[in-house]
């Protein structure tokens, strides 16, 4: 099919440049900051939690081949207090933890934490026991 207006071609549209100072999220779609409070590698959503598999073995090295996205499936808290979230990848199983920042989302974190709590296969008194 012939174009209609041969002569007058519009100039092609500037296309956003990857900016390494920014992410877009997979779950939320919510353009996330590179810097996070409390951390020097952010690799999570602050909003839904949600991370791709970029790194390998190392925080920060971006190392993985996989990509996949990765959902927040638990928090574990260290000795020191520090919130970690476990997340398991959706491509090839893989679960990796990784620190909390400071600008996560309270409640986000609160539901995952609470998770075990409102499981009706676990007893709670055990769940309090440990």
């Amino acid at each position: 099919m012939p174009r209609r207006n041969p002569g007058r071609e519009r100039p092609q549209r500037r296309k956003e440049l990857f900016h390494a100072d920014a992410f877009r999220c997979v779950g939320c779609r919510l353009d996330v900051p590179m810097l996070a409070p409390g951390t020097a590698h952010r690799n999570h959503c602050p909003n839904c939690l949600t991370s791709l598999h970029v790194d390998d073995r190392i925080p920060g090295d971006r190392r993985a081949e996989c990509r996949g996205r990765m959902t927040a499936l638990s928090v574990s808290v260290r000795g020191d207090g520090e919130w970690l979230i476990i997340h398991c990848c959706q491509s090839c199983g893989g679960l990796s933890a990784n620190r909390i920042a400071g600008d996560d989302n309270a409640l986000a974190l609160l539901r995952i934490a609470m998770r075990p709590l409102s499981d009706t296969r676990l007893p709670v008194s055990a769940l309090l026991a440990l």
